[in-house]
C-alpha cells in the first residue's frame, strides 16, 4: 500500500500508453483498482435518484419530466451511470489519472433544495436549474482553457495542499461511518452525532460494516494483493447471507420518522429476479439554458451559479491533490501530472451532467479507494467507467452491494491518507493553524470547499498579521476574497435584492 512508485521498463503498448510500469504498477493492479473504485462509488447510481426524485418541480412533474415517480428514479439512475461512465473513461484516456467522475452529492442536494424553495412561487423546474449547472460547467472550462484554474492550483501553498489531502482523508472516513450507520445524527439534537442507534451498535448491517473494516485492515497490514476488493466482496457475500436468513429489508420512513433504523441504508443485498434492465436515456438533454434567469432573476440565479462555481472549482482541486498524494504522483510543489488535462475533463463533466439532466459530475473522492488498492494510471479510471456503462444494463446486479459493505473501504483509505499529516510542520503556527482549520472543517461541515476556504482565508489573515503580506501569492488574495463572498452569500443576496 506504499504510495511510492518504482519505475520499470514498459512491456507492452498498453503499458507504454498509460505509463503503468513507469508509475510502479501493473495491469492487474490497475484493473483491481478500477473495480474497487466502482464498487465504492456504485451507491451514487442509487443515491442520486433518491436525492433528485420524489420532488415535484414548478411544472408539477418529477425530474425527467414525468409524473411517474418510479420512472423518474429509473431515468436518473440510468443517466447517472451513463455520464459517470463516459466521463471516467475520458479522464483515463485524456489525463491518464486514476480518478473517476460521478454526480456530486453536494450539488445535487443544492439543486433539490432550490426546487423545494422556488417551485411553488417561481415555478422553477429541474430543467431550469440544470441549465445553470451547464452554464457553470462552461465557465469552469473557460477558466481552465485560459490557464486561470491551473494557475490557482499552483498558487496554493504546499502545506495547505498537504492539509487538504489529510482533511479529505478524514472526510471520506466520516462519510464511511455515517453512511454505514456506525455513527448517526442524534434524534434529540443534543449532540450532532452518536454511536449507532441511541449510543449503541445494533443491527446486522452494522455487523457487516465492522467486519468489513476489520477484514480490510488485517489484509492491508498483511499486504495482501486486492485487500480492499476482497473486503468489499466478502462483506457483500456476508450481507447477502444475513439478508437471506433474517429478512432485514431496507430502512423505512413513516410520517417523517425512521421506524426500522437497524435495516439496510440503501440497497438490500439480495439477488434480483432479473439481472438486467432495459435502459431509458430519456432524461438526456433536459435542461433550459436561461429558464432560471427568467424565473429567479439575475441576482438569485447568478449567486446560485457562483456557489456552484466555487464548490466545483475547489472541490476538484482538493480531490486531485488528495488522490495524487496518495498515489505518489505529485511533484515537489504538490501538483499532479497533466493538471491541465485533468481540469479540462472535470470541467466538461460538470457541463455534461447539467446537459444530461442528472446534476454536475465531478472528480470523485471515492477514487482514493482504488488508489489504495494500487491504481496509479488512467487505466483504472477506464475500468471504472466501463463498469458504470455496464450498470446502465446491469443495474439490478450492482445494486446488490449495500453501502455497509462498500463504505469500509472509505475508512481504510481515510487512514492511509491521514498518514500524510506528518508533512505539516505543526510547530510553525503560521502554517499549522490554517492547516488545522482546513483539516478540521471538512468533516465537521461535511464540505470540502468550506475547509479549503477557511484555510485560505486564515493563511492570508495570519500572513498579514505577521507582516508577511508580500509573501502572499497575488491569486491567493483573489481566492480569499471569493471565499469571503461564498461564506456570506446569503446576506449578500438579501442585500442585493433589497
Amino acid at each position: 500500500m506504499s504510495t511510492k512508485t518504482t519505475t520499470r521498463p514498459a512491456r507492452s503498448g498498453l503499458d507504454s500508453f498509460f505509463k503503468i510500469s513507469e508509475r510502479g504498477s501493473t495491469v492487474a493492479r490497475e484493473v483491481r483498482g478500477g473495480f474497487v473504485t466502482f464498487f465504492t462509488m456504485a451507491y451514487i447510481v442509487v443515491l442520486n435518484p433518491i436525492i433528485l426524485s420524489g420532488i415535484q418541480d414548478g411544472s408539477g412533474n418529477f425530474i425527467g419530466g414525468t409524473s411517474d415517480l418510479t420512472q423518474s428514479k429509473l431515468l436518473v439512475a440510468v443517466g447517472t451511470a451513463l455520464i459517470a461512465g463516459l466521463m471516467s473513461i475520458l479522464m483515463g484516456l485524456v489525463a491518464n489519472f486514476p480518478i473517476a467522475l460521478a454526480a456530486g452529492l453536494g450539488i445535487n442536494g443544492l439543486i433539490a433544495s432550490m426546487v423545494v424553495a422556488h417551485a411553488a412561487s417561481e415555478k422553477i423546474t429541474f430543467a431550469d436549474l440544470m441549465g445553470l449547472v451547464f452554464i457553470e460547467g462552461v465557465i469552469i472550462l473557460v477558466l481552465v482553457l485560459t490557464g486561470f484554474r491551473a494557475a490557482v492550483f499552483r498558487a496554493i501553498p504546499k502545506p495547505l495542499k498537504v492539509a487538504i489531502s489529510v482533511g479529505i482523508g478524514l472526510f471520506i472516513a466520516y462519510i464511511g461511518i455515517i453512511d454505514a450507520g456506525f455513527a448517526r445524527p442524534t434524534m434529540n439534537g443534543s449532540v450532532p452525532s452518536e454511536l449507532g442507534i441511541g449510543g449503541s451498535l445494533d443491527g446486522w448491517p452494522t455487523v457487516v460494516f465492522v467486519a468489513g473494516v476489520l477484514l480490510m485492515a488485517v489484509l492491508v497490514i498483511r499486504k495482501v494483493k486486492g485487500a480492499i476488493l476482497i473486503g468489499i466482496v466478502a462483506a457483500t457475500v456476508l450481507a447477502m447471507i444475513l439478508e437471506a436468513v433474517f429478512h432485514i429489508g431496507a430502512r423505512v420512513y413513516q410520517d417523517g420518522k425512521l421506524v426500522n433504523p437497524e435495516a439496510w441504508a440503501l440497497s438490500v443485498p439480495h439477488w434480483p429476479s432479473s439481472p438486467t434492465n432495459t435502459p431509458d436515456f430519456g432524461i438526456l438533454g433536459q435542461f433550459s439554458l436561461l429558464g432560471s434567469f427568467e424565473k429567479l432573476g439575475i441576482v438569485t440565479a447568478g449567486m446560485f451559479v457562483f456557489t456552484l462555481l466555487l464548490a466545483d472549482f475547489f472541490d476538484t482541486m482538493g480531490t486531485i491533490v488528495a488522490i495524487g498524494a496518495e498515489a505518489g504522483l505529485l511533484d515537489e510543489e504538490g501538483n499532479p501530472p497533466k493538471t491541465q488535462q485533468i481540469l479540462v475533463v472535470d470541467s466538461i463533466a460538470a457541463a455534461a451532467g447539467g446537459a444530461a439532466g442528472v446534476s454536475s459530475n465531478t472528480s470523485s473522492v471515492e477514487s482514493a479507494s482504488g488508489v489504495g488498492e494500487g491504481a496509479r494510471t488512467g487505466l483504472a479510471a477506464i475500468v471504472t467507467g466501463v463498469l458504470f456503462l455496464l450498470a446502465t444494463f446491469l443495474a439490478p446486479v450492482f445494486a446488490i452491494i449495500p453501502s455497509e459493505a462498500a463504505t469500509p473501504a472509505l475508512v481504510i483509505v481515510g487512514f492511509l491518507m491521514m498518514q500524510q499529516v506528518t508533512g505539516i510542520d505543526w510547530r510553525d503556527m503560521e502554517v499549522a493553524i490554517p492547516a488545522f482549520l482546513t483539516i478540521m472543517l471538512m468533516p465537521f461541515t461535511y464540505n470540502i470547499t468550506v475547509g479549503m476556504g477557511a484555510g485560505f482565508i486564515a493563511w492570508v489573515v495570519i500572513k498579514i498579521a505577521k507582516g508577511h503580506a508580500r509573501t502572499i501569492h497575488p491569486l491567493l488574495w483573489v481566492i480569499a476574497a471569493s471565499f469571503v463572498i461564498f461564506f456570506a452569500k446569503a446576506p449578500i443576496e438579501s442585500m442585493l435584492l433589497g
